[in-house]
């Protein structure tokens, strides 16, 4: 089991370090501290938006629309934290 769980564990702490850059990265841009004219910050926002979208796009057809505050990113952040520090160590007996 501990196998399954170490793979399984490494996936969802860089999931969750992936929405911890997106969500800090999506606050600079909001007050303008980054600007998407700029190359780097484009391509990295960009990779950013299609890593996370599979994630978000699922959570955003449920919520109900809150049109200028996008609340996927935190559901999907309680979730993974969740999932990560809750759920598998339960499924698995670590606890």
């Amino acid at each position: 089991m501990s196998a399954i769980y170490g793979p399984v564990f490494l996936i969802l702490d860089v999931a969750f370090f992936i929405m911890i850059a997106h969500i800090i990265m999506s606050w600079l841009i909001s007050f303008q501290v980054l600007n998407l004219y700029q190359p780097l910050v484009a391509q990295i926002w960009a990779g950013l938006n299609r890593l996370l979208e599979p994630i978000y796009g699922p959570i955003r057809r449920v919520l109900p629309n809150t049109q200028p505050l996008d609340l996927s990113p935190l559901v999907a952040f309680i979730i993974l934290i969740s999932l990560r520090d809750y759920i598998l160590p339960e499924l698995f007996g670590l606890r």
